[in-house]
């Protein structure tokens, strides 16, 4: 039987995180888990079946991630980074901090491509793939997600160039963009605009499942769910229309912006 490749997976913690985990390490996938809280990181081991090893990071620190990147090549070399860890604000663009807007970009951005650069540079000639978990919010403007939407289109830029900087290697760029999920991430205010909206809610397990359908296919890219995926190639050729449509919601989408939400797996 061929030894499936070695995983990193960032954020495995969180409630994608979690799910992809479980069915990576069903499928026979050895895992490098990776978050900021051991206690989590080891109640989630109890939980999978196969063969992992936990690390703790702050995916933000230089030091942290010059660690995770020595440590899942040690032994056996990792060949599949899945860039999952990230954090959202969901408040209006005069609510938000200086310390708001650095904590989101750097991690859901900047620190996801210096783990990136750091893993390339670290790997050997042999195969290997990239998956960043973006959002429908890198492809659709959303009111009340400035510094999310900034980030994910950011990382959707960053993977597509990428991908295709490396088009003619071993190597494999993919994106991947959930809408929606139902997992701690949503505060009361964000569940409450979706009810309010009538948007449509994923679980993680369905997300995972996705994320590996990507993993083992040959498409560089995946976008979750409809109709988010019909609105994120209108807004690409005609954001106009997009423009009404968000314009019709906005008052239901003010209305639950008074609290920000927050969370770093």
């Amino acid at each position: 039987m061929k030894k499936l490749p070695k995983c990193i997976l960032t954020g495995a913690t969180g409630g994608i995180g979690q799910a992809i985990a479980k069915q990576l390490s069903e499928k026979g996938y050895p895992l490098v888990l990776v978050g900021r809280n051991i206690d989590k990181l080891k109640m989630l081991g109890n939980q999978i079946p196969g063969e992992y090893q936990l690390i703790t990071c702050d995916i933000a620190n230089d030091a942290d991630r010059a660690n995770l990147i020595a440590k899942s090549f040690h032994n056996e070399e990792a060949s599949v980074l899945i860039n999952n860890a990230g954090i959202s604000n969901f408040s209006t663009f005069n609510q938000v901090s200086d310390n708001d807007i650095n904590n989101v970009l750097t991690t859901n951005l900047l620190s996801t491509m210096q783990i990136t650069h750091a893993f390339l540079n670290k790997r050997s000639v042999q195969k290997s793939t990239i998956i960043n978990v973006g959002s429908t919010l890198g492809s659709i403007g959303f009111p009340g997600y400035s510094l999310y939407c900034a980030s994910k289109f950011g990382l959707k830029g960053f993977s597509e160039a990428l991908s295709r900087e490396v088009a003619n290697t071993n190597t494999r760029i993919c994106y991947l963009a959930p809408r929606a999920t139902d997992t701690s991430i949503n505060s009361n205010n964000v569940i409450g605009m979706n009810k309010a909206l009538g948007s449509k809610i994923d679980s993680p397990e369905m997300v995972a499942k996705e994320l590996i359908y990507l993993l083992e296919g040959k498409k560089n890219r995946r976008f979750i769910g409809w109709p988010e995926k019909f609105f994120a190639r209108l807004n690409g050729v005609f954001p106009e229309l997009v423009d009404l449509s968000m314009k019709n919601s906005l008052p239901t989408i003010l209305k639950f912006t008074e609290e920000k939400s927050h969370e770093l797996s």
